[in-house]
């Protein structure tokens, strides 16, 4: 597993000016990425969503659906992301009474040229801004953290896994 990102910044043209990368050279692989990230907030504003009872309605339902749809509409959203298509996106989402708050994980799965980290950690971030869209009313002070790329595999630069706890990489 790869430790360290590659040696050059490959979305730099010779000139200086960004450019989306040629990856028409390279061949299809099965790609896989994992994201998390968490909200928290008050354990009256979990217990609400535990229990289903906002007015928006079913809290974590709109979530997931607004992170797919999202994962769907990353090349529209980050300028140098190429369209690829989804062969799958995951959400699940775990209520942590600790935190208190929701976390959330984002798997997406592609076969091709490039990889599906922006699409996984697409998917996490509206999903998480969907939880607080729906739940301000009752708490405006939630807050969203920790989003980042938990795992990677597939493709040229090997597979990537975050070490528990640490910004490091095994």
């Amino acid at each position: 597993m790869s430790t360290e990102p590659s040696g050059s910044l490959s979305h730099v043209a010779p000139d200086g000016t960004a450019r989306m990368v040629d990856v028409s050279a390279k061949a299809d692989s099965a790609r896989m990425a994992r994201a998390t990230g968490q909200i928290a907030m008050q354990p009256s504003t979990l217990e609400a969503i535990a229990r289903n009872t906002l007015k928006k309605g079913d809290v974590l339902g709109v979530a997931r659906v607004a992170g797919i749809m999202a994962a769907k509409r990353t090349s529209d959203l980050i300028p140098l992301c190429h369209p690829l298509p989804l062969h799958d996106l995951a959400l699940s989402f775990t209520l942590d009474a600790k935190l208190p708050g929701v976390r959330v994980e984002a798997v997406a799965r592609t076969v091709g040229k490039t990889g599906v980290e922006m699409e996984a950690l697409v998917a996490a971030s509206v999903a998480l801004l969907t939880i607080y869209d729906m739940a301000k009313a009752i708490d405006r002070g939630m807050t969203i953290g920790d989003i980042s790329l938990a795992e990677k595999t597939g493709g040229a630069g090997g597979d990537y896994a975050r070490l528990v706890g640490t910004g490091s990489a095994i």
